[in-house]
């Protein structure tokens, strides 16, 4: 009989190509190479592709799991602020949990989260603080990686870490956005220092998290945003645009799912549902 996980469903054996997504991350960083052209060129066709289908099938949506409630910190992604995840905070508070907008302006990296993410931590605690229970964690691109940092500095607050499209892990020179990121934060990619960042960020964080991805992401090379894998830490492909982490029905029915998942009784993802299709 297979093993099932907390609400029943069959689990899947892992395939072993599945644990080595994170490869390249983690051995050959400088083979990792941006996303093509065109697929950085068909983003805002794509993004409003996936906000169309987010409007017609919210009634779908509106039938995913529901969890207990517990506070959800929102983290925006590079050079945007909390109006970019306003719909997914929206759709998570109809859920019935207690949504939090990382309120600290335009995501500018270090600018914004702190040299040593203080900004974040602080507002980690208040949040913990004010509501009394731990706090999952959703990070879009660039906030991802900062909740990922977060959860490796200090995790005693924290119950999940979701990441969108995040590159947290292997060359972070691979991305479209290279030139503007550097222009506006003042950041080298190729520096030292920044590759320390991401040496080690394929590695599992000490709470569960998810790491969802698409291929045929435009802005950053999905090979970045992937993770070794363990009992709590799982990676999870789906077809979207990266501007679609923000809009993309069957990515907003994941981090449902996700957030489902009771605090002592984490299970891996299994597609299912009306969105199976997207998540190859």
């Amino acid at each position: 009989m297979p093993a099932r996980n907390g609400r029943g469903r069959p689990v899947p054996k892992l395939a072993a190509q599945d644990d080595q997504l994170h490869r390249m991350a983690a051995h050959e960083p400088e083979a990792i190479r941006r996303p093509l052209t065109g697929l950085a060129l068909l983003e805002p066709v794509r993004f409003a592709w996936e906000l169309g289908a987010l409007a017609l099938t919210s009634p779908l949506l509106a039938q995913s799991p529901r969890g207990d409630g517990h506070p959800v910190m929102v983290l925006p992604g590079f050079a945007a602020t909390d109006c970019g995840t306003f719909l997914l905070r929206q759709f998570l508070s109809r859920l019935g949990y207690q949504v939090f907008p990382w309120n600290l302006g335009w995501n500018l990296d270090q600018h914004s989260a702190g040299e040593n993410g203080e900004y974040v931590a602080q507002r980690i605690d208040d949040i913990a603080e004010q509501t009394g229970r731990k706090v999952s964690l959703v990070g879009w691109s660039l906030g991802g990686v900062i909740a990922r940092e977060a959860a490796r500095r200090d995790p005693s607050r924290l119950r999940q870490v979701i990441t969108l499209g995040s590159p947290f892990a292997g060359n972070p020179s691979a991305t479209s956005l290279a030139i503007v990121y550097e222009l506006i934060t003042g950041n080298r990619l190729s520096s030292p220092e920044h590759r320390e960042r991401y040496r080690n960020g394929h590695e599992p964080l000490p709470v569960p998290s998810s790491a969802i991805f698409s291929k045929s992401d435009g802005a950053v090379a999905w090979r970045n945003c992937v993770s070794e894998t363990d009992s709590i830490t799982e990676n999870i492909e789906v077809h979207s645009s990266h501007s679609g982490f923000s809009a993309n029905p069957a990515v907003f029915y994941a981090v449902a799912d996700r957030l489902a998942q009771p605090e002592q009784g984490w299970c891996k993802f299994v597609p299912s549902g009306p969105y199976a299709a997207f998540f190859p």
